[in-house]
């Protein structure tokens, strides 16, 4: 190869239109990289390109072609947001790796530019890992002859020094090191990412590997490929003793099939190439490319014993997590023909136990768990499946929830159709269906309640599943579709535009960052009126922890922050920032001053089920009503002399509405007024002791009593009742309560009512009873469905705003109407 920009001076030369060519791959094989693909690199980075230049132009000269390579592959949005700091620091301490490197001269420059280089593996955040993975790892691979031996040493120590593990509950299937590190969680992915960027700090070439959907339809898995003479694979955080090439998934990776794009297994090139990686928690996203690799893993695929199927064994707890149960299956002859162990969480989703069993026949099998030992019946199908039991707390072990199947047969097209089965029938396992629909066509979400697997019934651990499932599915959505709006920091809706401004306080907690969103005053006024407003009220509070969000009204009438469409747009902006920033859901907090004091009067109450809690300063309500507030904490701070359209007078009167409400009912309508006697409009800040007193709730999303008020503004949801707007006529009243096995409407002004429920409200086994004020309506048996679970997750955009259960009830008086 010859790579013949080595001087400054042909450094200045790049950026005056004269490239040089290099031959770069992951291994050996020589692909050009022209002038023209720079060039067109810088042009497509825009504002961000002097950025890439100074890089280039401060890049020492025998590392030049480095940053070269980097450039001219580097994703678009890498393109338009990393910085020459970035870039430099990453280059530096690559080449320092590689060049330290005992096995340096066994790296040839292509390899090291595709597989140690990179500063990313796939779409994770670009954090600057490099020195701190360094100073860790150095110590690790002391002594290490081969890279094959530095990646085993990484893979046994890293995980245990960096007390990072394996959880399905971890943020986001795609962290970065620095994620996943500070939470001490990761999946599959991030896991591999962690070792991936520990084996290029010291100068092992490493790369990303992994398969959209196995072929036994279980799942999708990632793991890395180290290179020692070749590529060989390994788990993250799952290490085989000294050896490479082994892993639980190996068998599984044998059945792969080359030419399927869901059932391929791909590895990660930095360097493009026609294909791309296919990220299964961002689908829409082709900005990684790939090479698949296949065919290496099923050249030595195992025989399956004839007349045999794999039959995989899964026991999960009654509250979903998967439990270590030994077990053993016994023939018709009483004889024992498999024992093993099932698998707990801390083993990748998708590991299970399994056996070859035969075809056709029946089995017992025998699950231990404590003192108690239960015999179940087992019928093997003619395909491969997996069974679930459930164990109780008693100890005690139930029946399977499903055997799920799958079956392949030849369309009429040729191409392979998949089908998923269950168990002694036709019908789909609706869980499988959905992670194969969502696998295959994630851009159809919007399609998924005319599929009629959405539509079976579910137990409560397949609706978990399920809302697990679909819940990863709307987070890669939203990151993949609402970047740019996130970017731009600009709500649109219509022809209305809320440009927003925040800034972030403080360390993340465990559960998540705290938002608050802060109203500005104005209203009635020019747009620079307005504008200065907005500009004051991004100054006006700090806080010790979350996210300080203040929007910019999208109109400048009077009512700026109480027209209809602000819940639109404060629904999407919660909605993104629990995605973009890591907030809780329920830790989502209301304020705003003036005119921002008269949208928290009029929002709270009409979007109380979004919030934790409210906070009032110098506003006016208008003609709204608190008794939406049950279940919202709402503080009012007012100066006593801020007599302006009577906001002081007004102030005392809702205390006293709320002090009556909170009497009534003891369990709600939570609220602190403060009246600042000596302060008129603005009250020197005062009002900031409104903050830490939010600060101390939380969210009620599943409130045993509901009052419901309709507004100008009317709603089809709140809380855990829904109705259709035909049926609202004005500003019509619902309350009702959730008790004992029993839903109570106890008064309704609206005829027909929507009750939706989850596994965390009731116990959907039982039959629900229902009441009308006092006549007592037929009992309501659950039936849980994926369907429902999308739906209300598309009306929220919230994981604890999903039910898995819908019903419709209607007044005894209209039924005798009728």
């Amino acid at each position: 190869m010859a790579f013949f920009v080595r001087s400054s001076l042909a450094a200045m030369a790049i950026l005056g239109g004269l490239c040089s060519c290099h031959a770069v791959d992951a291994a050996d094989t020589e692909v050009q990289v022209e002038k023209s693909v720079l060039e067109a690199a810088l042009q497509l980075a825009g504002d961000n390109r002097s950025q890439l230049e100074t890089a280039l132009l401060n890049s020492p000269v025998d590392q030049l072609a480095g940053m070269e390579f980097l450039i001219a592959n580097m994703p678009e949005n890498d393109l338009k947001t990393l910085s020459a700091e970035f870039l430099l620091q990453n280059l530096k301490l690559a080449y320092q790796a590689w060049e330290e490197a005992p096995w340096r001269d066994q790296i040839s420059e292509p390899l090291f530019f595709n597989n140690i280089l990179p500063y990313a593996n796939v779409n994770e955040s670009r954090d600057t890992w490099r020195q701190d993975f360094y100073k860790r790892c150095k110590p690790i691979i002391a002594g290490a002859t081969s890279p094959a031996e530095a990646a085993v040493r990484l893979n046994q120590q890293l995980f245990k020094q960096l007390n990072v593990k394996y959880s399905t509950g971890r943020n986001r299937a795609d962290q970065g090191p620095d994620e996943s590190i500070r939470t001490g969680l990761a999946s599959c992915t991030g896991l591999s990412i962690l070792l991936i960027d520990a084996c290029r700090s010291v100068g092992v070439p490493a790369r990303f590997v992994g398969t959209p959907l196995w072929v036994n339809k279980s799942g999708n898995h990632s793991w890395v490929e180290v290179w020692d003479d070749g590529w060989h694979f390994t788990g993250a955080c799952e290490p085989t003793g000294q050896e490479l090439d082994k892993g639980w998934f190996k068998g599984r990776a044998a059945t792969a099939l080359v030419d399927h794009p869901l059932h391929a297994i791909f590895a990660v090139s930095y360097q493009r190439t026609p294909a791309s990686f296919p990220m299964v928690w961002d689908p829409r996203n082709q900005s990684v490319s790939a090479v698949n690799v296949t065919e290496r893993y099923t050249k030595d695929r195992p025989q399956r014993p004839e007349g045999c199927v794999e039959v995989q064994f899964k026991i999960v707890g009654e509250n979903g997590a998967r439990v270590a149960v030994p077990l053993e299956v016994i023939n018709e002859a009483n004889e024992v023909v498999f024992q093993g162990k099932s698998k707990d969480d801390r083993f990748d989703r998708n590991d299970h136990c399994s056996a070859w069993l035969p075809s056709g026949q029946h089995f017992s099998v025998r699950l231990s768990e404590g003192r108690s030992l239960v015999n179940k019946d087992l019928v093997v199908g003619d395909v491969d499946q997996l069974t679930v039991f459930v164990v109780t707390d008693s100890q005690s072990l139930v029946e399977p929830l499903h055997v799920g199947k799958q079956e392949s047969r030849e369309a009429a097209n040729g191409e392979e159709e998949i089908q998923v089965a269950s168990a002694g029938g036709n019908s789909e396992s609706p869980v499988i269906a959905l992670r194969d629909f969502l696998a295959m066509a994630p851009s159809l979400l919007g399609d998924l309640v005319k599929q009629p697997f959405s539509h079976a019934a579910l137990t409560a651990t397949q609706a978990g599943e399920a809302a697990d499932m679909l819940w990863e599915s709307h987070v890669a959505s939203c990151l993949s579709e609402r970047k740019q709006e996130m970017d731009d920091r600009r709500i649109t809706m219509g022809e209305l535009e809320m440009p927003f401004y925040y800034r972030v306080f403080g360390e993340k907690p465990k559960d998540g960052r705290s938002l608050f969103i802060s109203m500005h005053g104005g209203g009635g006024a020019p747009p620079q009126v307005n504008d200065g407003q907005w500009e004051n009220q991004k100054r006006l509070y700090t806080l010790a922890e979350g996210v300080y969000l203040v929007p910019r009204a999208p109109t400048n009438t009077w009512n700026l922050w109480h027209q209809g469409h602000i819940d639109g747009m404060f629904q999407r902006l919660i909605e993104n920032m629990i995605v973009f920033e890591g907030v809780n859901p329920d830790k989502v907090y209301l304020m705003g001053y003036s005119a921002g004091g008269d949208g928290v009067y009029q929002l709270a109450p009409r979007m109380a089920d979004r919030f934790a809690a409210a906070a009032m300063m110098a506003g006016h309500p208008n003609e709204t009503s608190p008794l939406g507030l049950r279940n919202l904490p709402f503080t009012i701070h007012m100066g006593g002399k801020d007599s302006a359209y009577k906001r002081n007078l007004i102030a005392a009167e809702w205390q006293v509405k709320l002090d009556d409400l909170e009497i009534a009912d003891p369990k709600g309508y939570q609220h602190w007024v403060a009246i600042y006697p000596d302060n008129g409009h603005w009250m020197d800040r005062k009002d900031a002791s409104a903050l830490p007193w939010m600060s101390k709730f939380r969210r009620t999303p599943y409130p045993d009593r509901i009052v419901w008020k309709q507004d100008d503004v009317q709603h089809e949801r709140f809380y855990w009742l829904a109705v259709n707007k035909d049926d609202v006529d004005g500003r019509p009243l619902v309350v009702s309560t959730l008790k004992n096995q029993t839903v109570t409407i106890e008064q309704s002004e609206v005829k027909r009512l929507t009750v939706r429920l989850n596994d965390d409200m009731i116990n959907l086994d039982k039959p629900i009873q229902v009441m009308w004020a006092n006549e007592t309506l037929d009992a309501v048996q659950a039936r849980r469905t994926i369907a429902t679970l999308a739906k209300t997750l598309a009306e929220r955009g919230d994981r604890k705003g999903m039910f898995s259960v819908e019903f419709e009830i209607t007044s005894p008086d209209s039924q005798k109407d009728q």
